[in-house]
């Protein structure tokens, strides 16, 4: 049996999917919260699919975050621009938007950056797992549903997401309120892709960044 994690960053930690993928029977799906990363890493899984920056630009803009925007089209401010890697020394906001200035060209840091740079951190403390591979769960229910879904900030959002999971999952089943637990389960999915050597790479030939860590998102 393999098995797959699929990870989101949510209020108060970290929203998982652990997916038992059984050679005969259907797929189990288990839903978890995580106070933090490293219990993630603790688990018993083949891969650790999770939407958060792992390599960081020493300077300016990442490629793959470009060509993230680039897919979903009018969706892209979806796509969280990864800042550059000395910005997570900051102590403050007006100290990382200085930081981010100083090493990206003059260019501002959105407040939204900011308030997942703590979430950045405990990721890049335990990067070099190589079970651990980074996803967009925005590009992941594209893919899976064939197109850019709508805002999940809309009426339609959990539903429209929720039909794209379960066109893979038939039998899901006690889903969580919310929208963290199915932006997991979409990790989840790219997850098995890259370990079943089916995903997409972006980009293609990732470069590395100071500490050796691939720039890129698995599709």
């Amino acid at each position: 049996m393999t098995r797959i994690l699929g990870v989101d960053g949510a209020r108060g930690g970290w929203a998982a999917a652990v997916v038992d993928i059984e050679d005969t029977a259907g797929d189990d799906v288990t839903w978890l919260r995580l106070p933090t990363i490293s219990q993630a890493l603790a688990l018993d899984v083949d891969v650790i699919a999770v939407d958060m920056p792992i390599g960081l630009p020493r300077t300016g803009r990442r490629e793959c975050d470009l060509l993230a925007k680039k897919l979903l089209g009018r969706a892209h401010p979806r796509v969280f621009l990864a800042p550059p890697r000395d910005v997570l020394q900051a102590t403050s906001y007006a100290d990382a938007a200085a930081r981010h200035r100083a090493h990206a060209g003059g260019l501002g840091l959105s407040v939204q950056t900011w308030n997942i740079v703590d979430k950045m951190r405990e990721v890049d403390a335990v990067a070099d797992d190589p079970r651990l591979v980074e996803v967009h769960p925005e590009l992941s229910f594209a893919r899976l549903a064939g197109a850019v879904l709508p805002s999940k900030h809309g009426t339609d959002g959990r539903a429209v997401r929720l039909r794209a999971l379960a066109g893979r999952w038939l039998a899901l089943r006690d889903v969580p309120p919310g929208l963290d637990g199915l932006d997991a389960l979409a990790a989840a999915w790219s997850g098995q892709r890259w370990l079943r050597g089916e995903a997409e790479s972006l980009p293609a030939s990732p470069p590395r960044d100071d500490l050796g860590r691939p720039m890129r998102i698995v599709v």
